[in-house]
């Protein structure tokens, strides 16, 4: 099933209050919060730097979720906690395959 992946990268020393940031976000914004799963991981060779990988059922639906006011205040919450500033990855689902 097609959809929309935003991901984000970026260095910190403070990932266990970025990920208490994140499920804070999601319990604030409720049914708002749009995205279908959230995952948060770390480059083995690169300690400190992590990404964060979020699904979408839309492109429009990920527009719809940004413009979100409890998204912008944890957005600017999350800037705090960041070593700089985050790169993001807009990206289109082209195909998916489950695998066991």
């Amino acid at each position: 099933m097609p959809g929309f992946v935003q991901i984000m990268e970026f260095d910190t020393s403070k990932i266990e209050e970025v990920d208490a940031l994140s499920r804070q976000l999601e319990e604030e914004a409720g049914d708002g919060f749009l995205a279908r799963k959230g995952t948060i991981t770390e480059d083995r060779e690169r300690r400190g730097h992590y990404y964060v990988i979020v699904e979408f059922d839309s492109y429009e639906e990920a527009m719809k979720n940004s413009e979100n006011p409890v998204v912008n205040k944890y957005a600017a919450k999350l800037g705090e906690l960041l070593d700089g500033p985050p790169i993001f990855r807009n990206l289109d689902v082209f195909s998916v395959q489950e695998v066991r």
